[in-house]
């Protein structure tokens, strides 16, 4: 079965930085749009950054461009997340998802396999 798992989340300073992976297994992983979604306590999920399946497309939510960089190594299975510049607005449990199509991938709900999350706490 598929299965995405997160990890490098922590707890950090504002102003620092992180790299979260998620690594996939169960599913032909370069033919998939991968995405980054975050939830903060008491809010929805929201979209973060989308990934195309060849790596070649990008997409970042605005509260983050500029800062994120989303990237792949399909010979790896595995996605990342680099994180600069954090803020404390920038804390919540970070989960990565996929999807068959690089279309609307900022759509939560067009999503079809999602992982377990990871926490990211950013303290100022």
């Amino acid at each position: 079965q598929v299965q995405l798992v997160e990890s490098g989340g922590g707890l950090v300073q504002a102003g620092v930085s992180l790299r979260l992976s998620c690594a996939a297994s169960g599913l032909t992983f370069s033919s998939y749009t991968m995405g980054w979604f975050r939830q903060a306590p008491g809010k929805e999920r929201e979209f973060v950054a989308a990934i195309s399946g060849s790596g070649s497309g990008t997409y970042y939510a605005d509260s983050v461009k500029g800062r994120f960089t989303i990237s792949r190594d399909n010979a790896k299975n595995t996605m990342y997340l680099q994180m600069n510049s954090l803020k404390p607005e920038d804390t919540a449990v970070y989960y990565c998802a996929a999807k068959a199509a690089w279309v609307r991938y900022t759509w939560r709900n067009e999503y079809r396999y999602w992982g377990q999350g990871t926490q990211v706490t950013v303290s100022s």
